[in-house]
């Protein structure tokens, strides 16, 4: 026999309806005119709209609202039909807008993660053909970077996307790719000139071309490093400025390859430098580097989520890095950065998506909802829904396994980015 017990639905007549009562609504996504299936109700005009709807009854969850439905009246009227709902009503008219807007979203998602997807293979190309090609490489290498600047600099906003699970099986090149990308964009925030962030960028693809001469063993090791093999890992911003000379890489990027290692507090390495001794390029890669080897660790195990990461680097280690880029990353990066699993006030679950560096606090959310199939799943800026926002982060640990499975929260976070003019996605 089955003991599972299942949670006792609550139910109310659609003239039950009152302001405070927490209601879900068990339709399609596009038969009702709002942004979410659940919310609490707040105005009578939502009310309305609700009971205009057609529902023989409506579901609402007791635990989430402010108070109790409005009683049963004493006699039930004859059962009316259900008020048309006028085709140019204010609200339908802001759905169909935002499914269209939901649309414009995707087809910038797909053709985002094809320039990462094709980016990826560049880079995998530049780090196979270093010593064999390296007039191609070099070419290679100036032509992304420059398209990535271009990009970057065409608008005044750029949004941080985070990247399809699985989009490819180019994982050993998303750490240069990430590196480079936010390294770009923090610089641009820094008001860099277009040549500083195409120096950085370029530095950044290659910050780590010394670890070839490195055993994999090493490099890959998820375990604590013994000194013999930390000191031998230490040795590759040498060898990567070796490389550097060879593929006639400029002295700023020569700089940035051997002192991205170095923190302003004198505790790095090779040469233990100290703030200003260090190339300012070189700084904001140091930072955006050990950003993304903690959400990016040798094991997947280790990782941290992009706002754990951010958090401790800030709370726990800023001393160690050039202070404005530390202020300045955390700005564009957002309390929330792409990767963040979240609770909204309004009560749903959702990952973050995308994050604009002028709108740090109103993230671009991917919102779980099982009436919504995982393949079409509701993507909601959050600027325009003012009365929603983040109540508080979630471990992708914390989650239900139908919502982690919906969610699918990264076992590797890459980032890439949409720069346009208008609104970004």
């Amino acid at each position: 026999m089955d003991d599972k017990i299942t949670p006792q639905e609550h139910y109310v007549a659609p003239n039950q309806l009152c302001l405070g009562l927490h209601v879900h609504l068990d339709l399609s996504w596009v038969e009702h005119p709002f942004t979410f299936s659940s919310f609490k109700i707040k105005t009578l005009e939502q009310i309305a709209t609700i009971q205009s709807l057609g529902l023989q009854r409506v579901r609402y969850s007791p635990a989430k609202s402010d108070g109790e439905p409005l009683p049963e009246p004493a006699t039930s009227p004859a059962s009316a039909a259900p008020a048309a709902i006028a085709d140019d009503d204010s609200l339908y008219q802001a759905k169909r807008a935002r499914l269209e807007r939901l649309e414009a979203q995707r087809a910038k998602s797909a053709a985002c993660e094809k320039a990462f997807l094709s980016s990826t293979r560049v880079i995998k190309g530049i780090n196979q053909n270093m010593f064999s090609q390296p007039a191609v490489v070099r070419q290679q290498a100036d032509e992304l970077v420059k398209t990535m600047a271009d990009s970057m600099l065409m608008d005044a906003d750029i949004a941080i996307r985070l990247m399809a699970d699985k989009i490819g099986n180019e994982d050993a090149y998303y750490h240069s790719l990430n590196v480079a990308l936010l390294s770009m964009m923090l610089a641009k925030e820094m008001k860099a000139p277009a040549a500083g962030i195409q120096l950085v960028g370029l530095a950044s693809l290659f910050h780590d071309a010394g670890e070839v001469e490195i055993p994999e063993r090493i490099v890959r090791k998820s375990d604590a490093l013994t000194k013999a093999e930390a000191a031998l890992l230490q040795q590759h911003c040498a060898y990567g400025v070796d490389i550097g000379k060879k593929l006639g890489l400029p002295p700023e990027v020569q700089a940035v390859i051997l002192q991205h290692h170095e923190c302003v507090d004198g505790s790095g390495y090779p040469r233990g430098l100290h703030g200003p001794q260090i190339s300012l390029l070189a700084r904001i890669v140091a930072l955006v580097n050990a950003y993304d080897e903690l959400c990016n660790p040798p094991n997947p195990v280790n990782a941290m989520t992009p706002h754990e990461a951010l958090s401790t680097l800030y709370a726990q280690r800023r001393d160690r890095f050039d202070p404005l880029a530390m202020t300045t990353f955390v700005r564009c990066m957002g309390v929330y950065p792409p990767g963040t699993v979240v609770a909204l006030s309004n009560g749903a679950l959702a990952l973050v998506v995308s994050v604009n560096t002028s709108r740090p606090l109103k993230p671009t959310v991917l919102v779980y909802d099982p009436a919504v199939p995982k393949s079409e799943a509701i993507v909601v800026d959050l600027e325009q829904e003012p009365e929603v926002t983040v109540s508080k982060t979630l471990k992708p640990s914390q989650l239900p396994p139908a919502v982690f499975d919906y969610l699918s929260p990264r076992r590797r976070t890459a980032y890439y980015f949409n720069a346009e003019s208008g609104k970004p996605g």
